[in-house]
C-alpha cells in the first residue's frame, strides 16, 4: 500500500514541478500564435538551415506537450502547418500527439491502475468488460469527437485492460482527421500577408473546415456505429420493397398507410387477424363489454331516473356475442381489402427476418430497403404454481367465454385488470380483485384511486390490495394469497390473469441478429426509432414501449415511416411530451402529463386547481355527479404541468389539455374559451376559473375596490 501511495506522490510532484516550471518560464507566451507568426520568417529559415534538427526538436516539444497534458497543443498543430506545409507537418503531429498520449496512458497505468482497481473493482470489472467489447470503438469515438479533453481520455484508457498497441493505431486514426484540418488551417495562416489575406477563399476554406469538424466527426462516428452490424450482411443491388412491415396492428398499419401515402413500396405481413391486439383483443372488445357493463348498472339504477325497470335479465352470451358483433363492424377499417386499397401489399403469414435486407414469408424470400418491427405484446403470465394447471383466462381469450362465471378472480389492479373486473361484475359475477401493490391503479395519485375502489365496492367487487399470489389449488380451484404475513384462501371458478403485457420479440429472428432487448423485455430504440445494431431496421408500438397504448403506437407509426423512408434527407426524434391515456373504468379516469406522485418525485415546485365534478350542472343532470378535475400547473405561472380527470367522458374531456399542453395554452387562454352550456367540457372553463381566484392580484384588487368606492361617492 505505501509502495503504491509513494508511485502517486512521485508522478503527481512530477507534473506540478513541470506545470510550475511551465508557468515560471512563461512558456505559454511562445505557444501563442501572436508570437508564431511573428517570428515565423525566422522559423522558416531555420528549418531550411537544419531540416532534421528542427523535426527533431519539434517532435520532442510536442511528445512531452501531450504527455504533460500542457496547454497550446493546438497551437502547436497550427505552427507545424505552417512552418512543415500539410504533408510533412501532418506526418509529425500525428507521431508525436499519438507518442505523447501513449506515454499519458502508460502513466497512468503504472501509477494508478492497480490502485483505483483496489478500490473500485466491481464497477472496473463491467469497464473493462465493455471495453473488450466496444473498447476500439468508443476511443476512436473520443478520438474523433472530443466530447472530453484529450488528457483525460489518456488517463482514463490507462485504467482499462485495453493494450498498448491497440490504443496506439486507434488513437492514431481518430486524431487524424482533427490533425489535418488544423495542419491545413496553419498552411493558410503561414500565407497571410495582410488584412486582404484573411478573406482570401484558401483562408475562408480552412476556417469554415475547422468550424464544422465537430458536426462532420460525429456524423462520421453515427455511420460507423449505425453501419458496423450491416457491414457483415451482403447488400442487394435493388430491392423488392421501400420497406416491410411485420405485424398488422395499430402501429403496423399506420406506417404502412404513410408509406403507401407517399408511394413508397411497402409490404405488410400479419400472420394472424389484421388490426392486432386493438381490435381482435383489446380496446374494442373491451369498450363493448364495457358498454353492456354501463347499461346493466343503469337499468339495476333506473329508479333514480323515475324509470321502473324490474325483472332485469342479462343474458351473458348475447353480451359476449355484441362484443363480437362490435370487433366485425370495425374489422372493414383495419382489414386487408382496405388497405390494399391504398396501396399497401397485404400478405398473410408468417415473417422471419433473415438480414437485415431480408425477410422470409413461409418460405419465400424478400428483399428490403427498411424493415419494422411491429409486432405487439401479449399477456404476462407469471409462474405461479398451480396455474399452469388450470384453464386460466387472459385478455386473449377471455371472449370467448359464453357463460358467466359465478366466482371469478382478476390478479391485477392495472387498468386491463380494473377494467374488466368492473364489467364482470356489473354483469353478474362474483368478483374478487387481488393486487400486489397497496393499491389498484399504481400509477395515479391515492386519491384517484380511493374513489375508483370505492366505486368498486358499491358494485360488490371485493378489492384486495396487498395481497400475493403465492400458489393455486387446481383440484379445489383456490387461490392462496400472503397477506401481512398470514396465508388467505380463495375460492374460485375462473381466474383473469391481468397482470401486464410481454413484447412479441422472440420467434422471427431477432435473437440471430443479436437486436438489444431491455430488462423490460422490450426492443431497445434510439431517438429515431431505430434498433440500436442495425440503422434500417425500425420498431413501434408495444415491442418497443415504453408506453402500451394503441394511440403511442399510431403517433410511434410517423416517425418511424418517415425517418425510414426520408432519413438521409431529415430524421425526426420522437416526441413522448405529451402522452395522455384513459383508464375505462365507471368513473373513467384520464391523465395527461404529470400527477402529484410524479411531481413530488421529481422535486418540482407545483400548484393544485381542483374543481368538484359533483357541482357541474350537465354532471347533475345525468346522475353523474362525481369525480373531479385537478390541473397542476407551475408555481407563479398558467404553464399546465399535467392534468388528472375521474368522471364521465374523462376521457373526452381530457382532450382540450392535451391540445393546450402540445401547443403551450395556459390556463388563461382556457378560462377564455367559450364552452357551450351545459356540457360536460365546461368543467375545463371552472377549474381554470379555480385557477384564476387563486392567483389573483390580490393587492390590485384592492386598490380597485377604493376605486369603486371613490366612485360611488
Amino acid at each position: 500500500m505505501k509502495k503504491k501511495w509513494l508511485k502517486i506522490s512521485g508522478v503527481l510532484g512530477v507534473l506540478l514541478l513541470a506545470l510550475f516550471l511551465y508557468q515560471y518560464f512563461g512558456l505559454n507566451h511562445y505557444l501563442s500564435l501572436e508570437y508564431l507568426k511573428n517570428h515565423q520568417n525566422e522559423f522558416n529559415e531555420y528549418y531550411n538551415q537544419n531540416l532534421v534538427l528542427v523535426i527533431l526538436y519539434f517532435s520532442l516539444i510536442y511528445i512531452v506537450s501531450v504527455a504533460f497534458s500542457f496547454p497550446g497543443a493546438s497551437i502547436l498543430t497550427l505552427a507545424a502547418g505552417a512552418i512543415f506545409g500539410f504533408r510533412v507537418g501532418t506526418l509529425i503531429v500525428s507521431l508525436s500527439s499519438t507518442i505523447g498520449a501513449t506515454l499519458a496512458f502508460w502513466a497512468s497505468r503504472y501509477f494508478f491502475k492497480d490502485f483505483v482497481e483496489g478500490k473500485f473493482k466491481s464497477k472496473f470489472d463491467s469497464i473493462n468488460s465493455g471495453i473488450e467489447k466496444e473498447g476500439i470503438f468508443y476511443l476512436f469515438s473520443l478520438r474523433l469527437l472530443p466530447v472530453f479533453p484529450f488528457f483525460l481520455v489518456n488517463l482514463l484508457m490507462g485504467l482499462t485492460t485495453l493494450p498498448t498497441v491497440t490504443y496506439f493505431w486507434v488513437s492514431l486514426l481518430g486524431m487524424l482527421p482533427g490533425t489535418m484540418v488544423y495542419i491545413n488551417a496553419g498552411t493558410e495562416i503561414s500565407k497571410i500577408e495582410s488584412v486582404k489575406g484573411i478573406l482570401s477563399p484558401p483562408m475562408l476554406v480552412s476556417l469554415v473546415l475547422l468550424g464544422v469538424l465537430p458536426q462532420i466527426s460525429k456524423f462520421i462516428i453515427n455511420w460507423i456505429k449505425l453501419n458496423k452490424h450491416l457491414r457483415k450482411f451482403k447488400k442487394p443491388k435493388s430491392y423488392d420493397y421501400n420497406m416491410i412491415v411485420i405485424g398488422g396492428g395499430s402501429a403496423g398499419l399506420v406506417s404502412s398507410y404513410i408509406a403507401a401515402a407517399v408511394k413508397a413500396k411497402v409490404l405488410l405481413v400479419e400472420k394472424h387477424k389484421m388490426g392486432g391486439d386493438c381490435l381482435n383483443t383489446g380496446c374494442v372488445p373491451s369498450k363493448a363489454i364495457i358498454k353492456s357493463a354501463k347499461v346493466a348498472n343503469i337499468l339495476k339504477h333506473s329508479n333514480e331516473f323515475g324509470i321502473d325497470a324490474k325483472d332485469i335479465k342479462i343474458d351473458f352470451k348475447k353480451v359476449m356475442e355484441r362484443v363480437q358483433d362490435v370487433i366485425r363492424k370495425v374489422e372493414p377499417h383495419d382489414s386487408v381489402e382496405r388497405f390494399s386499397g391504398l396501396g399497401v401489399e397485404c400478405l398473410k403469414g408468417t415473417a422471419f427476418i433473415k438480414s437485415p435486407y431480408e425477410v422470409e414469408v413461409d418460405g419465400k424470400m424478400f428483399t428490403t430497403k427498411n424493415i419494422v418491427v411491429a409486432t405487439g405484446a401479449g399477456p404476462l403470465v407469471p409462474p405461479i404454481p398451480g396455474l399452469s394447471e388450470i384453464d386460466y383466462l387472459t385478455s386473449n381469450n377471455v371472449w370467448s367465454l359464453r357463460e358467466l362465471p359465478q366466482r371469478l378472480i382478476v390478479l391485477g389492479g392495472g387498468p386491463i385488470g380494473s377494467e374488466l373486473a368492473q364489467s364482470f361484475a356489473r354483469l353478474g359475477a362474483k368478483v374478487t380483485q387481488v393486487e400486489m401493490a397497496p393499491q389498484i391503479m399504481g400509477r395515479e395519485d391515492a386519491e384517484v384511486s380511493k374513489l375508483v375502489t370505492e366505486q368498486f365496492s358499491r358494485d360488490g367487487i371485493t378489492v384486495l390490495t396487498s395481497h400475493k399470489a403465492l400458489r393455486i389449488d387446481s383440484k379445489n380451484k383456490i387461490l392462496v394469497c400472503e397477506f401481512q404475513g398470514q396465508e388467505i384462501s380463495i375460492e374460485f371458478d375462473k381466474i383473469l390473469v391481468a397482470l401486464g403485457r410481454k413484447a412479441n420479440v422472440k420467434g422471427f429472428g431477432l435473437e440471430n441478429l443479436n437486436i438489444e432487448i431491455s430488462n423490460r423485455g422490450t426492443v431497445v430504440a434510439d431517438e429515431y426509432l431505430r434498433t440500436t445494431n442495425y440503422p434500417n431496421i425500425y420498431v413501434c408500438g408495444d415491442v418497443t414501449g415504453p408506453y402500451q397504448f394503441t394511440h403511442t403506437a399510431a403517433h410511434q407509426a410517423w416517425f418511424v415511416a418517415v425517418n425510414a423512408l426520408f432519413g438521409i434527407f431529415k430524421k425526426f426524434k420522437v416526441d413522448y411530451r405529451i402522452i395522455p391515456w384513459s383508464t375505462f373504468v365507471d368513473p373513467e379516469v384520464a391523465r395527461v402529463g404529470l400527477n402529484e406522485k410524479e411531481a413530488k418525485k421529481q422535486g418540482i415546485d407545483y400548484q393544485i386547481s381542483k374543481f368538484d365534478i359533483e357541482e357541474l350542472d350537465r354532471a347533475i343532470a345525468d346522475s353523474e355527479d362525481h369525480g373531479f378535475i385537478k390541473v397542476l400547473t407551475k408555481r407563479g405561472t398558467d404553464k399546465i404541468l399535467g392534468v388528472t380527470i375521474v368522471g364521465d367522458h374523462a376521457g373526452d374531456i381530457i382532450g382540450e389539455y392535451v391540445q393546450a399542453m402540445k401547443y403551450g395554452l395556459g390556463m388563461n387562454k382556457i378560462l377564455g374559451t367559450i364552452h357551450i352550456y351545459p356540457t360536460l367540457a365546461e368543467s375545463n372553463k371552472y377549474v381554470a376559473g379555480v385557477w384564476k381566484k387563486q392567483n389573483s392580484p390580490k393587492k390590485l384588487l384592492e386598490y380597485v375596490k377604493k376605486f369603486h368606492s371613490w366612485r360611488r361617492g
